[in-house]
């Protein structure tokens, strides 16, 4: 029987392999992390959507910001406007603030794409589903760790 050389293997191929030699081998820089590739077209996809999601957000915060602003402009003369004019004021206040904590989760994403491990969850390693990424691709972490961190079973990493 004759034997072919194997001359390639695909890259899903290789780095599945790559990431059960890497459990294996003591000492390697890989051991317990996985090794996430993400075709490039895939990449910018999510590149673009983040970037999209960015600037969207950005202009988002500054109208929130200069409405909180005018707000403060209007004389509100009497205790019922005032006090519609504080609720509205602290509504603003805390759109805008849930607004940038979502602008940092996003360029934190874009961060990780820029230093290539996007797609890789930030407390297990493991690889993040398509799936979830797809709806939300600002995640930092998989499914598993995601509801153990709900369940309070893990610390939130730092941002």
């Amino acid at each position: 029987m004759r034997r072919r050389q194997l001359t390639h293997l695909n890259s899903s191929a290789y780095y599945f392999c790559l990431t059960q030699a890497a459990g294996r081998i003591k000492g390697s820089g890989l051991r317990g992390r996985a090794v996430i590739s993400m075709d490039k077209k895939k990449l910018d996809y999510f590149k673009k959507r983040l970037e999209s999601r960015q600037v969207d957000l950005r202009r988002t915060v500054s109208r929130t910001e200069q409405d909180g602003r005018t707000v403060d402009e209007d004389s509100a003369q009497d205790i019922a406007d005032r006090a519609a004019s504080s609720y509205t004021k602290e509504f603003l206040f805390h759109q805008s603030n849930n607004d940038r904590q979502l602008l940092q989760m996003v360029e934190t994403a874009l961060e990780r794409i820029r230093e290539g491990n996007f797609g890789e969850c930030i407390s297990c390693g493991k690889e993040i589903n398509a799936k979830r990424l797809e709806a939300v691709p600002w995640t930092r972490h998989c499914i598993e760790c995601q509801e153990k961190l709900e369940q309070g079973l893990l610390e939130e990493a730092p941002r």
